[in-house]
This record gives structure tokens, sequence and C-alpha cells, in this order.
């Protein structure tokens, strides 16, 4: 039995984590650790788990109690929380923040994008960086064509997002009456997650150096991901079609569909379903994601699961939100 334990565990990633691990059947959930909610009960802050747990936030990290830590803390705090204590070399840790997606080559992490990244996950990783949402969802959806060297032209994604992907703390752009009913560009062409990836772009096809022209677009729903990538490709469309169901044929969460996707394939799941067009000498690549869980908490499991050397799909067999 592995068992595990959270740092900062009372936002929405961590809220859809504690769901998982506590229906795994190879893991014990030891501790949530809030210093905000020590004492209350975990039921009180993420209410669906009511009757599901009994756990109690606490203020302390007993490391011995457990095999694998999850930060779920805002960016920022998960390098300084590890720099503060001495996590137990035994105990693998996988940071659900931005802290560690950048290599610096002194932190030993690896970028936990399993799709990518599962054979240094199976063979001794130790520390994870878990990628970013809309990173997750536009990764997938470029990936491929990487993998085969083609990505040679402007690339040009824009991504909406649900209100969840903000966080749990209120702020005026998640306010219900500004949010529902409404649709806004953010961060266009600047958002945080285009260097991490650049970083795996530039490492799966050496000498990439196309540009990525990415807006970012808040939507009026919660959660769940929807990103259309379009480039100039001379490929034809059954060329691209191969390449895609050839790249993910042995991998369990990331699907390539005939028709088009929308968010109700994929929302309360771990799966990624991506449909490929092409319009003239556009290719249009449409990658859908649940924000929460495979843009967070679900690849968070599915590295755990790496990691001990489970099957890739324990824990994580869930039902889309589809009605």
């Amino acid at each position: 039995m592995i068992r595990a334990g959270i740092i900062g565990g009372a936002g929405y990633t961590a809220g859809e984590l504690i769901r998982l691990l506590i229906n795994h059947p190879d893991v014990e959930l030891a501790w949530v650790n809030s210093t905000s909610n020590a004492g209350n009960l975990v039921s009180d802050v993420h209410q669906g788990l009511i009757g599901e747990t009994y756990l109690r936030f606490t203020d302390s990290t007993a490391w011995d109690e457990i095999d694998v830590l999850f930060c779920c803390t805002p960016h920022g705090e998960a390098k300084r929380f590890l720099a503060a204590n001495d996590v137990p070399e035994r105990v693998k840790i996988i940071d659900l923040s931005m802290d560690h997606r950048l290599k610096d080559g002194s932190d030993g992490f690896v970028y936990g994008i399993p799709e990518y990244n599962r054979k240094a996950l199976v063979r001794g990783a130790t520390k994870v960086a878990n990628p970013g949402c809309f990173a997750t969802a536009i990764e997938l959806a470029l990936l491929p064509l990487a993998k085969a060297m083609k990505l040679h032209s402007p690339i040009h994604v824009t991504a909406i997002t649900g209100s969840t992907g903000a966080g749990v703390k209120p702020s005026a752009t998640s306010h219900f009456s500004w949010r529902n009913n409404n649709v806004s560009v953010y961060k266009p062409l600047t958002h945080q997650h285009l260097a991490e990836i650049r970083q795996l772009l530039e490492e799966v096809q050496g000498g990439f150096g196309s540009e990525i022209n990415f807006i970012p677009m808040r939507g009026p729903f919660a959660r769940g991901i929807m990103a259309v990538v379009y480039m100039d490709s001379s490929l034809d469309l059954s060329q691209v079609r191969h390449l895609y169901e050839e790249f993910y044929s042995d991998h369990n969460f990331t699907f390539v569909s005939e028709r088009p996707v929308d968010l109700k394939d994929v929302v309360n799941t771990n799966k990624c379903a991506i449909h490929i067009d092409k319009v003239g000498d556009k290719l249009v690549i449409t990658s859908v994601i649940d924000n929460l869980l495979k843009g967070a908490a679900g690849t968070a499991v599915h590295n755990m699961n790496l990691l001990f050397g489970l099957q890739e799909r324990v824990g994580l067999i869930l039902k889309p939100s589809a009605f």
C-alpha cells in the first residue's frame, strides 16, 4: 500500500486529488496538510467528499507515515517548502505547481507528461514536476508532430478554460456575476505555460524554433479546456492521422477521434480527446481535457502509478459528465 501525504490541501486541485486517492485501491491517504484548516474535517472544505472520508486537516508533516508527497501549494511555495523541510530521500515528490517545470539542471525533477516521459518515470525517477493545464492540452496536440520533426511553421493556439483553472481564491474575474454568460481574453501571447511548452517541444524536436502564438480565454463554465491549434502544413490528413494514432496507440488516456470533440467527452475524466482536420493548407488540431484531472490531479496520480510500478489506469477509470 502506498502511503500519501498532501501539502496545500484546500484548493480545487487538492480536492480532486483527495477524491482520487481515497478511492485508489493501492493508496492510503495518511494526511492532508493545511495550516489554515488544521483540525477541520476535509469534507467541511471539500463538501463533495461528505461520507467518503473522515480525515482532518493537519498542520504537521509526519514523513515516516508517507511514501509520496503531493505539493498542491500556490506557485512559488512548493520550492520554498522543500528548501525549508528535510524531506527524506525515500519519499517521492510530485509537485503540481509550476515551481519545478523549467529545467535548471539542479533539482532532479522529471517533467511529468507521461505520453512523452513515461520511460523516465518508471526508471528510477523520484521527483516529478506536473505539467500545467493549458500546457497539457497544447503539448498533447503537438507531440506527435514534434516527434516526427514536422513543426516548422508558426503555431497558433486559441484555448478556453473553465473558472476552476483560476483556483479557489475568489477574484474579480472568477466572480459568478462576471464570469457567467461571459468570455474574455487574458495574457495574450504571454501566458506562463508557454515556457514549458517550448521547452518540451525543443527537447522532442531538436532545432524547434517556430513561433507559438497563444491566446488564452476564460469561459463561462466550471471545468474543462478546449485548445484549438492550427498551422500551415504540407502533410495530408491521412498522414497526420496515422502519426497521431501511432504515437498514442500504447497510451492509456489520450485518444484520436474521427468526429469533432467537445468538453463533455472528457470532463470528470483523465482523458485527452484529439480531433484533426485539414482546411486548405491549414492543419487544425482540437484537444480537450478536464483542467483539474488530466490537467492536474489526474496526471499526478498517473505519474504516481508509474513511479510505483502500478498499472497506469488504476484509480483513474472515471465516467465523463456527458449528460
